[in-house]
């Protein structure tokens, strides 16, 4: 019984020596680049102004190697690696150890009042080119306000979170990055199940962004068949309704034609009438001329009755 009880042991221990061997593996690979490159890319300065405990502007200057921040429980030591993993673009409150995002912001003290934004910027040194920008020195800087409202940049130009991930995606300076490791993380890490722990190993192999692009590529062609699927329907519903709109176009078709043959008809008759009113116009035109030379003469014949009337009397 207690021989099952090692086997069992060691069979469970054997996955997290793995682990363990693996990440030894990549730390020497990480130390032979290292020798063969003179500079490397590293966090140069911090800057903080109303984060958490900082409520002046702090500027953290680190220089190559080891930085070690030495201080008693409460002085605001974790405060730093919280800002650094802020401002890389950690979304969750509960990895800052927050509720809400108002909470990273300077609250206030008795002899101080709250203020109403909090601006975190790290500043690195890319001499040697390891971040896909062309600058020697790159500033990425994240502000909020009390409002809610949020804002990244890169050498103070706005951009989006977007951008800010896929610059230090396969550096391992993400916010998911193998760089930045908390209190208990390795046993989170040798804890979890495999799957959980390919992130990381993706992430110092350099094939996040690959992944990342991947997964936009498979979202996007997604939505593009549910695109396709809804022009389908589209096409299905316009060829239902092709054969009464055939029909109706037909009629509106001999309509137009029966119209334009009544209007030709119409333009016939008027064309007709006005003739024969014309004629009948002259003909009256000619009997008013008759009558009147009838009239003339009647009114002659009237005038010698009157004369010879008058000699008589």
């Amino acid at each position: 019984m207690h021989g099952e009880i090692k086997k069992s042991r060691k069979k469970e221990n054997f996955p997290a020596k793995l682990e363990i061997k693996r990440i030894l593996r990549y730390s020497l690979s990480i130390a032979k680049r290292k020798e063969k490159k003179e500079k490397n890319m590293y966090l140069k300065r911090l800057e903080l102004q109303g984060f958490k405990s900082f409520a002046d502007k702090s500027v953290l200057e680190f220089k190559p190697g080891i930085t070690s921040v030495i201080g008693p429980n409460g002085s605001g030591k974790s405060n730093i690696s919280d800002s650094i993993r802020w401002v890389l673009g950690e979304q969750s409150m509960k990895s800052l150890r927050s509720s809400k995002s108002e909470d990273i912001i300077f609250a206030g003290t008795q002899a101080r009042k709250s203020l109403g934004f909090a601006e975190v910027s790290i500043v690195i040194d890319n001499t040697d080119g390891s971040l896909p920008i062309e600058y020697s020195e790159v500033t990425v800087t994240r502000k909020i306000y009390r409002s809610g409202e949020t804002g990244y940049y890169i050498n103070k130009v706005p951009c989006r979170l977007k951008d800010v991930l896929e610059l230090f995606m396969d550096t391992g300076i993400g916010k998911d990055g193998y760089s930045i490791i908390g209190q208990g993380k390795i046993d989170e890490i040798l804890s979890n199940k495999s799957e959980d722990r390919r992130h990381i190993f993706e992430e110092a192999a350099g094939i996040v962004k690959y992944r990342t692009r991947k997964a936009e590529s498979e979202k996007k062609l997604e939505q593009t068949k549910l695109n396709l699927l809804r022009i389908n329907d589209i096409l299905s519903e316009i060829e239902s309704s092709i054969e009464p709109l055939k029909l109706q176009a037909e009629k509106a078709r001999r309509f137009l034609e029966l119209r334009e043959e009544l209007k030709t008809i119409e333009i016939g008759v008027f064309s007709v009438n006005i003739e024969s009113f014309r004629e009948k116009i002259k003909k009256v035109g000619d009997d008013l001329l008759i009558l009147q030379e009838q009239k003339e003469q009647e009114d002659e014949k009237m005038t010698k009755i009157r004369r010879n009337e008058r000699k008589a009397s």
